[in-house]
């Protein structure tokens, strides 16, 4: 019911920025859900890195990525972006924007399974 579609990945050298984009359709109203950022490097386990409630009032970052990574939505495009600055090494992942379409008009949440809808990801990589 949701359709979710990231772009804006790439290859930078580190400290360079990059900013991800991730674009909803469907049958749901992208103004009502929540949405969030994970990533995925080779070897490990997905992880948080973003998430922000249905009118953007509220935002959440991983430690890890907290001060460097922003996270907006424009409810009018129907779009979350993810922009990265001072990207290091270790950011090196797939990133994939989801969708928690079950928690309406609310906050937001770290945890992956609670997220109904996925993108297909994008490849980010930062060189030394």
């Amino acid at each position: 019911q949701v359709q979710l579609v990231e772009s804006g990945g790439g290859l930078v050298q580190a400290g360079g920025s990059l900013r991800l984009s991730c674009a909803a359709s469907g049958r749901r109203t992208f103004s009502t859900y929540a949405m969030g950022w994970f990533r995925q490097a080779p070897g490990k386990e997905r992880e948080f890195v973003a998430a922000i409630n249905y009118n953007g009032g509220s935002t959440g970052y991983a430690d890890s990525v907290k001060g460097r990574f922003t996270i907006s939505r424009d409810n009018a495009k129907n779009t979350v972006y993810l922009q990265m600055n001072s990207l290091k090494p270790e950011d090196t992942a797939v990133y994939y924007c989801a969708a928690d379409v079950r928690r309406l008009y609310s906050g937001w949440t770290e945890s992956w399974a609670e997220y109904d809808y996925w993108g297909q990801g994008t490849q980010v990589t930062i060189s030394s």
